[in-house]
């Protein structure tokens, strides 16, 4: 009995990712096909067989799968349970070497894994795209330390480079930039600003700009803003990236948070009567 496959795709507003695609499949084999981005992927259930400009590979658990563009390739289940995989097509510039890829498909590299985890975590997020662009910077680095067969650069301590980013970034809190046109601002590898910057302030810019709209919602909702309408005067997706980024700093929701004084004067006068 075939067995329907579970998927999920989708494609962020994040630059350098083609479409994200998370699925199950038992019974589905793919015929040899090619793709015009770089497939990057990870197993987190079962095995995958394939071919590769006709050598056969295989994808687990405990490794990270980089399939070049335009290179033919199949796949199929190796176990009779299927396999469940989450994938990252990018955009065919974003990185070169199709020929080592080609090579070796297979990168055994626990962090690059654990990186991939968490970025995919963070894309299925409506609104997260700086923090998302971040983790992208760090896997892009890691992926081509090994196309290019060096370790990741630690750059030196910038701290006039990170206290830019942070001017940059206060400089429109609610429409926020992405970390590709701060690179181009201030001519720097993203990876390495989002390093200095949380190297100099002791915290991730996502983080830091998340805060400064956290700070714009409260400002607004004490001047008797709606939490509804505030969400958006802050720089945030909607109310629910709001209400998440808000209990999470704060411990109470907006509604809440702009409730209290009010309850609190009641309580005051209620106790001060005769």
């Amino acid at each position: 009995m075939t067995t329907a496959p579970e998927i999920t795709a989708w494609r962020p507003r994040v630059g350098g990712i083609d479409e994200v695609f998370h699925a199950r499949f038992t019974d589905h084999a793919y015929p040899p096909h090619t793709h015009e981005a770089w497939t990057l992927l990870i197993v987190d259930a079962g095995a995958i067989r394939y071919q590769l400009d006709r050598h056969e590979h295989g994808s687990h658990t405990d490794a990270v799968t980089l399939l070049p563009p335009q290179v033919p390739h199949d796949g199929r289940s190796a176990v009779a349970a299927g396999f469940r995989k989450r994938v990252l097509y990018l955009a065919p510039d974003t990185l070169t070497g199709i020929g080592r890829a080609a090579d070796n498909p297979t990168l055994r590299d626990a962090a690059l894994r654990d990186r991939l985890h968490r970025l995919h975590g963070v894309l299925a997020l409506p609104g997260e795209e700086l923090e998302a662009q971040s983790r992208l910077a760090f896997v892009l680095e890691r992926v081509r330390g090994h196309l290019d067969g060096v370790e990741p650069s630690r750059a030196a301590a910038a701290p006039g480079l990170a206290h830019a980013l942070r001017d940059l970034l206060d400089a429109d809190v609610v429409a926020g930039l992405t970390l590709e046109e701060a690179g181009r601002a201030l001519h720097a590898d993203p990876a390495h600003l989002v390093r200095a910057f949380s190297r100099e302030f002791g915290i991730a810019p996502h983080r830091y700009l998340v805060g400064r709209r956290v700070d714009r919602a409260r400002r607004l909702l004490l001047a008797g803003q709606r939490a509804a309408d505030v969400a958006a005067a802050s720089g945030f997706y909607d109310q629910a990236h709001l209400n998440r980024h808000f209990t999470r700093m704060l411990g109470t929701t907006p509604a809440r948070y702009a409730g209290k004084p009010r309850r609190l004067a009641g309580t005051v006068a209620r106790c001060a009567g005769p």
